[in-house]
């Protein structure tokens, strides 16, 4: 990589980090429950990377300031454990998205799609805005760089402690 790439990457997994271990303290952007719905179907055939899509009710009720790009969090399914996720908001420049959308990558691996099971997600952190690749090779590389990131950020104590948060609770399930 050229050195401008590397201090990016170094800037940017310093700030996350840095923010997740208390250097602010984590701050919750948004608590989400959405139906898992169909996307374009990109997610897995296309970049080997399948995301859940959630509904446009659930992206009109995002906070004013939470800016397209790509955040860390936990997510829920019914019946399953909370899990380290990363999404994407916004438009998809390198697809030219007509509409915004969100999608949640989990980081597991599922044998079977989720469609019209419910999902709770809690987002923690900002990655990086949402911005367009050059190639499909460009875009997979961010996106796993994106992956990375979200799950060292997750494993620290400040991060984990929101399992816990009642979004989660078996009173709201």
């Amino acid at each position: 990589p050229k050195v401008e790439e590397v201090d990016l990457l170094v800037t940017r997994r310093s700030s996350v980090i840095m923010a997740a271990a208390g250097a602010a303290e984590p701050r919750v952007w948004a608590r989400m429950t959405s139906e898992v719905i169909k996307g374009f179907g990109r997610g897995s055939k296309e970049l080997g990377i399948p995301t859940a899509n959630l509904t446009d009710d659930a992206i009109l009720k995002l906070p004013a300031d939470m800016d397209q790009g790509v955040y860390y969090g936990w997510s829920k399914l019914p019946g399953e454990p909370i899990r380290k996720s990363v999404m994407s908001i916004g438009w998809n420049p390198f697809y030219k998205n007509k509409t915004r959308s969100a999608e949640v990558h989990v980081m597991h691996e599922y044998e079977e799609d989720f469609y019209g099971k419910e999902m709770r997600v809690l987002v923690l952190g900002r990655l990086r805005g949402e911005k367009d690749f050059d190639s499909l090779d460009a875009l997979i590389a961010a996106i796993k760089e994106d992956i990375r990131m979200s799950h060292e950020a997750l494993a620290l104590p400040e991060n984990e402690r929101f399992k816990s948060d009642p979004l989660f609770s078996e009173e709201s399930a």
